[in-house]
Order: structure tokens, then C-alpha cells, then sequence
């Protein structure tokens, strides 16, 4: 089974194995995204979360990195990684399921976007809609039904910075086909695209 999917334009998307770990790195930075999560933050415990912070999260995230389930995807423009996406079903991120702002919404089985930081040398130039698209194109190789999203939607005239960013913008999911579904906190959406 290939690892590739191919995404809109000119975009790829490769799943995190051993062989786009140093891209991974790269997107991330050397505090693991914000502030030593490396992308363990819906995976773990508060408690668990705060015991790992920095190397012991960036080690956690490379041993899931090595089972049949990739923990997320890579996206690149060309030969450079542009972004990183976590994505599973929800049952892959028990932070979720305890989490009453992006609660269950029903019995559907999802493919959770749970992450989408985008390096800091392509924010703000309006790449995300097309990271999603290319997220949701591979996630359609993978047979998921329905790509679920916990983005943020900053108050007018406001930005939300990389760490409350984490799990994507609104209105990018707007822009990508995504349409909300749940929303039990102002600022935070549930959104979902079902796909063909």
C-alpha cells in the first residue's frame, strides 16, 4: 500500500515514517510546535502530557510514527514540507472524547484533523484551504466517509497565535468544503466535509 496521496495543485501529502521524520522536525521547530507538544497534546493525559513536554513528547510522537497507523501527514509544495496534519480516527486522541467542547456529535466514524500547523515560513499566505483539501483528498485514500475539524474562529479583527491556531482557522475550513455541525463554545466550530 502506497504511503503517498496526491493532493490538489501542487501540493503532496506523505504520512510521518521514518523517511519525512527530519521534515517533520523542520515544520515543527525545535520546540515541537508550541511549547514541547510535538503533536501530543489530544493523545495524552494533561498530566502525561506535562511529564513528556519537549523530549519526552518528541520521542512518544516517533515511536507512534513507526506503527501500521501513520499519526498524521506531511504536506509538501514541491520538494519542501509546507505543513504537518494529525489526523486518525477520534479514538486515536482520548483528549477529544473527554473534551466537552469538541464532544462526539454523533455515532459517525471520522477521520479527526486534530492538528495543522503550517510552518512558520508559509504562514499567512493563505495555504490553508489548500492543506485541507490535500488532507482530505488522502484521508479518501484511507476510506474515510467524513474529515472532522476543531477549528478556531477568532473574534473580528483578531489572530489567533500558532499554539491556539494548533487546530486550524475557521474560515479556512469554510474555504475548503467544511461545514459546521456543532458549536458549544463561541469561538470553537465542530466542522466536517463528507467525502466522495
Amino acid at each position: 500500500m502506497s504511503t503517498d496521496g496526491r493532493g490538489k495543485g501542487e501540493l503532496d501529502v506523505r504520512e510521518l515514517r521514518a523517511d519525512t521524520w527530519d521534515d517533520f522536525e523542520r515544520v515543527l521547530g525545535r520546540n515541537g510546535g508550541a511549547r514541547g507538544c510535538w503533536c501530543m497534546h489530544w493523545r495524552l493525559s494533561m498530566a502525561e502530557f506535562m511529564e513528556g513536554k519537549g523530549e519526552g513528547n518528541r520521542r512518544a510522537m516517533k515511536r507512534l510514527s513507526s506503527r501500521e497507523q501513520a499519526p498524521g501527514v506531511l504536506v509538501y509544495e514541491g520538494d519542501g514540507p509546507v505543513a504537518w496534519c494529525a489526523l486518525g480516527p477520534r479514538a486515536a486522541f482520548p483528549r477529544l472524547e473527554r473534551s466537552s467542547v469538541v464532544a462526539s456529535v454523533d455515532d459517525e466514524p471520522v477521520c479527526a484533523v486534530t492538528c495543522i500547523f503550517v510552518h512558520r515560513q508559509h504562514r499567512g499566505a493563505g495555504l490553508l484551504a489548500a492543506i485541507l483539501d490535500a488532507v482530505c483528498d488522502y484521508a479518501a485514500t484511507r476510506d474515510y466517509k467524513i474529515v472532522e475539524g476543531y477549528p478556531v474562529e477568532p473574534r473580528e479583527g483578531r489572530r489567533a497565535g500558532a499554539d491556539t491556531a494548533m487546530t486550524g482557522i475557521a474560515s479556512a475550513f469554510l474555504a475548503a468544503g467544511f461545514t459546521e455541525v456543532a458549536r458549544r463554545k463561541s469561538d470553537r466550530p465542530v466542522m466536517r466535509r463528507s467525502l466522495s
